[in-house]
């Protein structure tokens, strides 16, 4: 009888592979949903472990292999992730049935990184229902006004670094000076600390950011594969951020909050807010509408309630902190560079551009104010334009919190549950590069965005910063930062190709984030007036 033994063991081996190699993965065929054919084991992951080709590409040629459907499937190793491409679907699932999608998809298990469980990405349900309407009031366009100086100070300081050079010509990588630059504006509107991140180039807010924001290559793998499988996450506790960054940002905001609540200084930062809100007072403007920007979201009424009733420890002050900064620093940094390699490459627009904020300087006498920056068209619609063809955000995404049905449409297609957990993906850069919305979509042309054609966009075409109540809560910020970085480099310097820049620029493969392959090199040439 012995050797049963080895059978035995055998058989159990193929049982289990099939159960955890091969049964998964019928999901979707079960379904009648169309989908990528899928490896053992890996599924359609295959691009995290090889990169093979950068991943901002490959959730856009993805997007293309499925031309006529408005849904299709893959495999996140064996967890099944629903891709929506349909319009009208997408408005659904952001806005009409929100309810059902409120949360996103998230891979970090509460209470293991408290930092990040506990920051507004990574909340769930009504706690950050709560946690949204209390920091919205921060976004407002009232608020912004407060900020702008700020920007506009640090932009100064930004562009007379490189005035004082003695070359005519100061060749730049253009997201290194501008992650600088993100730094330095968020420390100083949201945490009320002055940087020069270009004359001091190892500061602790600089270096802290960078490796806040260096999750890539093993790291990436490792924190994707412990999305998967939550206990094992609870097993060995891993922080998605060092603890150097943790422990540090802890420190800047317990000092803050200290210097805050024991002495007289009041900065209009969301850190005063947050302070404001634990005392149960939160000041509130009416809701407004940035008609001049074609990108910004508007904040959803939902967020505009009566007042939210949290209890704020200074651990979820410093969560909300940090992940404010995580997300300026990179994605503006991000926005910035590839809108400067644009108007390198295409000096006609930027002769326009240039053409619009000289007559801004000279109507404001020489020295821009808020009002003036946000009536400023073209600058405007070669943001925007940036941000269709280059969204930083190239993917949306949302976990279903109640199973939801998705009745056919089309001949072929039948009805499916997306079922209560599972993940949904939008894939923003597909659409914002398919023909069907955009014609010529690979073209950099700011005319998209000209008052006679912006009216024309199709609805949930163009989502840089997202749709419905779960959209980004800082795109204001985010537009107003760039704009006035953008006004005050340009009114002084002319943005050239140079020996080392990269056309057509690559992307990076070992990046999950839209990076460029080799760096955007570009030189700053003075302008003569």
């Amino acid at each position: 009888m012995l050797w049963l033994i080895p059978f035995v063991v055998l058989l159990s081996l193929l049982v289990l592979f099939y159960y955890k190699a091969i049964k998964p993965f019928s999901y979707w065929k079960d379904r009648g949903v169309p989908h990528k054919k899928p490896l053992p084991l890996i599924g359609n992951s295959a691009i995290l472990i090889y990169k093979s080709k950068p991943f901002f590409e490959y959730v856009e040629d993805l997007y293309n292999d499925f031309p006529n459907e408005r849904y299709y499937g893959i495999y996140q190793f064996s967890k099944p992730v629903i891709y929506v491409r349909d319009l009208d679907l997408i408005k659904s699932i952001t806005v009409k049935d929100f309810d059902q999608f409120v949360d996103h998809n998230n891979f970090i298990v509460d209470n293991v990184d408290k930092l990040l469980s506990k920051n507004l990405i990574n909340l769930k349900g009504q706690t950050w229902r709560d946690m949204r309407a209390t920091l919205s009031p921060s976004f407002t366009s009232s608020k912004m006004k407060t900020m702008f100086l700020l920007f506009s100070e640090c932009s100064q300081q930004f562009v007379e670094y490189f005035e004082k050079k003695k070359e005519n010509v100061v060749t730049v990588e253009m997201k290194d000076i501008c992650t600088r630059f993100t730094n330095d504006a968020i420390a100083s509107t949201a945490f009320g600390f002055k940087c020069d991140s270009l004359k001091d180039e190892t500061n602790e807010f600089y270096t802290m950011g960078k490796k806040a924001t260096n999750v890539g290559g093993a790291r990436l793998l490792l924190v994707v594969v412990l999305g998967l499988f939550p206990l094992l996450q609870k097993v060995i506790k891993f922080d998605i951020f060092p603890q150097s960054v943790s422990t540090f940002f802890r420190r800047v905001i317990k000092e803050t909050i200290d210097s805050r609540e024991n002495g007289k200084l009041i900065r209009h930062d969301m850190i005063h807010l947050l302070l404001e809100a634990r005392k149960g007072k939160v000041s509130r403007d009416e809701p407004e509408t940035a008609e001049t920007e074609f990108a910004a979201v508007e904040e959803s009424k939902i967020h505009h309630g009566k007042q939210p009733k949290l209890e704020l420890t200074d651990e979820d002050i410093t969560a909300q902190a940090l992940i404010f900064f995580f997300g300026g620093f990179e994605t503006s940094a991000t926005l910035l560079s590839f809108m400067s390699y644009e108007l390198a490459v295409n000096p006609e627009i930027q002769e326009k551009l240039q053409a619009e904020i000289d007559e801004t300087l000279n109507e404001c006498d020489g020295s821009l104010t808020y009002n003036a920056l946000q009536t400023m068209k073209y600058m405007d619609m070669v943001v925007s334009e940036t941000l269709r063809k280059w969204p930083p955000g190239f993917q949306l995404d949302r976990r279903c919190v109640k199973d939801y049905v998705v009745e056919p449409v089309k001949q072929h297609e039948r009805a499916f549950t997306i079922k209560k957990g599972d993940m949904v993906v939008i894939p923003t850069i597909g659409i914002h590069r398919d023909p069907h919305y955009f014609e010529n979509p690979n073209k950099f042309d700011p005319e998209r965005f000209n008052d006679e054609n912006k009216i024309k966009i199709k609805p949930y075409s163009y989502l840089p910063f997202g749709s419905g109540p779960r959209n980004c809560i800082a795109s204001r910020f985010a537009l107003l930062e760039n704009k006035t970085l953008i006004f005050h480099l340009l009114s002084r310097f002319n943005v050239v190709v140079i020996d080392k820049t990269q056309i057509p620029l690559k992307l990076s493969k070992t990046r999950i984030t839209l990076v460029s392959e080799k760096g955007i090199w570009l030189g700053l040439e003075r302008r003569k007036k």
